[in-house]
């Protein structure tokens, strides 16, 4: 494969899936090992059991998941997992061998045929081909990663306290702030904090 128009080729092999800003997606298909639907059931309602319980301390250290779906199909014949992150496909894959993440995925996808574990050097390639790129993905915030919107939301609850104060009151209030209250710019700030 050629550069073109100058630009440098990427040290990373090319991978499936499609991309907007800095989202990809990542969706594969596994056959599941026969007589194991039940016992991934198990695995992923505990998987759910733990979030419904605020268990997202495996998202944080990730830090690139914005979104997962795990679905059992065709007559528990079939599984898929699909999800949407941020970064590089080759970073995503790393950071499950290297977080806790690694462990859970190696407990659900021991259940589907010729898994090799998620830490071993060929997981990569077995994902590959298990993968089915989209034919449309579309993000509705494809310049934030989810590190970007973990900050906004702290960010913009911090703002609202400020909003809701009584200090913040008084000083709408006092005449000295008059003209900063006038200017477009505040005005701005508090349209974007009432919408």
């Amino acid at each position: 494969m050629a550069a073109m128009g100058g630009a440098t080729q990427s040290a990373q092999p090319e991978r499936p899936g499609r991309t907007d800003g800095v989202a990809g997606e990542f969706t594969v298909f596994c056959r599941i090992k026969p007589g194991h639907a039940d016992e991934l059931r198990e695995v992923l309602d505990e998987l759910m059991d733990a979030m419904g319980t605020g268990d997202r301390a495996a998202l944080r250290q990730i830090g690139t998941l914005h979104d997962a779906r795990h679905v059992i199909f065709d007559n528990d014949t079939r599984f898929m997992f699909a999800s949407v992150f941020d970064g590089s496909w080759d970073t995503y894959i790393d950071d499950f061998a290297t977080t806790v993440v690694g462990e859970r995925f190696d407990r659900v996808f021991s259940h589907t045929e010729g898994f090799p574990g998620v830490k071993d050097p060929n997981v990569k390639e077995w994902f590959v081909a298990q993968q089915e790129p989209a034919l449309v993905f579309v993000s509705s915030y494809p310049d934030l990663t989810v590190k970007q919107i973990w900050k906004d939301q702290r960010v913009n609850e911090a703002f609202q306290a400020v909003l809701d104060s009584s200090e913040f009151q008084a000083a709408l209030e006092n005449p000295a702030n008059k003209e900063l209250l006038a200017s477009p710019a505040f005005q701005k700030l508090l349209d974007q904090a009432a919408g």
